[in-house]
């Protein structure tokens, strides 16, 4: 793409009410428009973005045998009320309204009821199971004070899993290839190291759930780190896991973190509220199992942004970068014809570009680049052209090397 094409331009400063780090410099970039607080709207840049992690994340999803699919947002009061989440002193971050006929509807916050509710048409016998259902989808939260930029809005892209099971063991089994799966995406997103299989507050069946939780200044959450035995206990539940795990308190590190997944273990609970039931072998009737298993899509892009930015801008990970290269032209006709093929053979050989073709200062182009965090900058310039090389620069590093032309094809494929 051709940044004269491109919606949005960079500015140099962000919203006076926009205090967290990731939302200044994604609005300053031109990734995201702050709409109000808690709820952005994401630009062509932005998009790019949460459309990378969404492939990430569907890929890891597939390769556990689960099936994408996408439910309505809007939610039947009934559904809600078999297990008691619909009422407000249990569930505080509802948005609800009425539709023209006087029926009242909510708008979805999380999809564990409706999803219940909806296999009962496709769930019979044992042989239905296992089954496994995830969605990308925006969740609406009333949260009462929106922060943290859009690691915490009212608005938000969330993956959601359902996986349903004949016993307890099939449950325990998948639920620890989501928990690998996982592992895997964050991974991926280039915040492994930094992310963490949380032990927290329990779901229905177990004392503990998992959380992922990502170390990070900006975050919300404090856990307890075990480096040596890669243990971590989210805040809430220290004393308790403490006691359980067999650990020293003393040998735990405390540290800040953002929440980018979880994944509880709700038993048989949810079947049992809302009549979900299986015929076993022996024609008798069961309870299913169910897990649910999250991701924070558009959360997961704030902590990155958070972790991986500096005084000049956003560093992307090549993974999730909206292009790969920001190609730079300075000069006149001959770095333009430089530049234009240079922009069509890369673009051919399927390399993502993005290629400031404006007439602007140097200064300007770079900043922008730096800016904008694009993984590579390359530099066409009428004094390069003399020496066949082109400047390759990364932004992770600031490293800088002059290439010919194969060489640098070499570096981007």
């Amino acid at each position: 793409m051709r940044v004269s094409n491109l919606f949005t331009k960079t500015s140099k400063t962000a919203p006076a009410d926009e205090v967290a780090k990731n939302a200044q410099l994604l609005i300053r970039a031109g990734y995201v428009y702050k709409e109000m607080a808690g709820a952005y709207s994401y630009l062509p840049l932005g998009i790019r973005v949460v459309e990378k992690i969404k492939q990430i994340v569907r890929e890891e999803m597939n390769s556990i045998d689960s099936n994408e699919l996408i439910m309505t947002s809007l939610q039947r009061r009934e559904v809600w009320e078999k297990t008691g989440r619909w009422d407000d002193d249990t569930v505080d971050v509802w948005f609800k309204s009425k539709l023209k006929d006087d029926t009242e509807v909510g708008f979805g916050w999380s999809h564990e009821e409706p999803i219940v509710e909806m296999l009962k048409q496709y769930v019979q016998s044992y042989k239905d199971l296992p089954i496994s259902l995830y969605q990308f989808q925006t969740k609406m939260r009333n949260e009462k004070r929106a922060k943290s930029g859009i690691m915490r809005g009212r608005e938000f892209v969330m993956k959601d899993m359902y996986s349903f099971h004949a016993s307890a063991e099939d449950l325990e089994a998948y639920y620890n290839q989501a928990i690998d799966a996982y592992k895997r995406v964050f991974d991926r997103l280039g915040i492994g190291e930094d992310t963490y299989v949380t032990f927290a507050s329990g779901g229905a069946f177990t004392k503990f759930s998992h959380e992922f939780q990502t170390i990070c200044d900006a975050g919300e959450d404090v856990i307890y780190l075990h480096r040596g035995k890669n243990i971590a206990v989210n805040e809430e539940v220290i004393d308790d896991a403490v006691a359980e795990l067999g650990i020293d308190r003393a040998d735990l590190e405390m540290v800040k973190t953002a929440e980018t997944g979880n994944i509880f273990n709700f038993g048989t609970q949810k079947t049992d509220e809302m009549g979900l039931y299986y015929t076993d072998s022996e024609g008798k009737r069961q309870s299913l199992y169910i897990g649910s298993y999250g991701i924070g899509i558009t959360r997961a892009m704030g902590v990155v942004v958070e972790k991986f930015s500096d005084e000049k801008g956003i560093v992307w990970p090549e993974s999730i970068a909206p292009f790969l290269v920001y190609l730079v032209r300075i000069g006149g006709e001959e770095a333009t014809a430089h530049a234009d093929a240079l922009y069509d053979e890369l673009t051919a050989k399927g390399v993502e570009v993005l290629y400031d073709d404006r007439d602007e200062r140097p200064g300007n182009k770079f900043a922008d680049a730096e800016l904008m965090g694009l993984p590579y900058r390359v530099t066409v310039s009428d004094r390069l052209i003399e020496s066949g090389q082109y400047e390759l620069t990364r932004r992770n590093s600031g490293e800088m090397a002059l290439l010919t032309r194969d060489e640098l094809l070499d570096t981007l494929n």
